[in-house]
């Protein structure tokens, strides 16, 4: 059965439409009730979808904050970019230098935003089993920390991952 505001991706999965932002969408997935945020249009490297800004600072991160120093880790404002999900091959970061959402592989509308989680994280508070399916799938993903310099070169990094990789 197809709902109201559902869409169907991948021949086999099922999303609903839980929120619109204009730029993109939340939607749920309807066998596991995990969301993400879904683009609403075509975007090109480099473009921004967004500035965010941080709608709480803490000193020790947790699962929905965003790294921008040793001890600075951010909510995010806007709070629906709490639903990027991260890929071992993403297509967004969170530059946190400009505190804006930007392009780093070509989007087409529909495409679910991802990043990288590494790319903004030095060690991250809650670890996990990475299931993004790209051929280059990383397995674990705990942070840039646990990852050697060489497999991180490959990704845009922000500012304080780079320096924090330069320093080691």
């Amino acid at each position: 059965m197809i709902f109201k505001n559902s869409f169907i991706e991948n021949n086999a999965i099922i999303y609903k439409l839980t929120s619109d932002h204009g730029v993109c969408q939340v939607r749920e997935r309807l066998d596991n009730r995990q969301r993400g945020l879904f683009s609403n249009h075509d975007f090109n490297v480099g473009e921004v979808l967004v500035k965010f800004s941080a709608s709480n600072t803490l000193s020790e991160p947790d699962h929905l904050t965003i790294q921008l120093a040793q001890s600075s880790h951010i909510h995010l404002s806007p709070d629906y970019l709490q639903y990027v999900n991260h890929s071992c091959m993403p297509n967004v970061l969170f530059n946190t230098t400009t505190m804006e959402f930007e392009c780093v592989r070509e989007i087409k509308k529909g495409d679910e935003l991802r990043f990288f989680y590494p790319a903004t994280e030095w060690d991250m508070s809650q670890p996990f089993s990475c299931n993004c399916g790209s051929s280059n799938c990383l397995g674990v993903i705990k942070g840039a920390s646990y990852m050697p310099a060489s497999m991180l070169k490959d990704y845009k990094l922000s500012d304080f991952v780079r320096v924090m990789i330069e320093n080691q």
